[in-house]
């Protein structure tokens, strides 16, 4: 075996419950604690040489979440209505759409949000334009 083979085998045992995905909120608790520890020693450093184990915890941390709680479909109204509540705007408050009465009819659905509108909102939160398509997930825009 080669040194690095021989370096893996000897820590193993410690490494390979990391890599594994979590099977109950008990160990998905203990994953979460472990990725924050490893965030803390990381910090903004993504050459630090164990970002990639920080990424591959992350990734089964959010298979875990789409898994065991999935997200509900949000029309684009209720990403609209979503942003509000969470920059704590209200309808006078986006000029990217228009006058309150234009954000009225759209949450109100008489009317659906048009391209300028879309992309206006998407450079305001930085967020992307297909995050108003139908059919997506609040997630997509956390």
């Amino acid at each position: 075996m080669n040194a690095v083979l021989d370096q893996a085998a000897t820590h193993w045992q410690y490494i390979a419950p990391l890599l594994s995905a979590p099977e109950s909120e008990e160990e998905y608790d203990e994953k979460v604690e472990a990725l924050d520890e490893i965030l803390n020693l990381v910090g903004d450093d993504e050459n630090h040489y164990l970002s990639s184990l920080a990424a591959r915890l992350g990734d089964l941390l959010e298979a875990y979440d789409e898994r065991v709680r999935p997200m509900p479909v949000a029309q684009d109204t209720d990403v609209l209505r979503y942003l509000m509540e969470e920059h704590g705007i209200t309808q006078n408050d986006l000029p990217e759409i228009g006058a309150q009465s234009v954000v009225s009819s759209i949450l109100s659905g008489k009317r659906h949000l048009n391209w300028r509108q879309i992309c206006g909102l998407s450079d305001r939160f930085g967020i992307p334009t297909d995050v108003f398509k139908q059919r997506k997930t609040l997630r997509d825009i956390s």
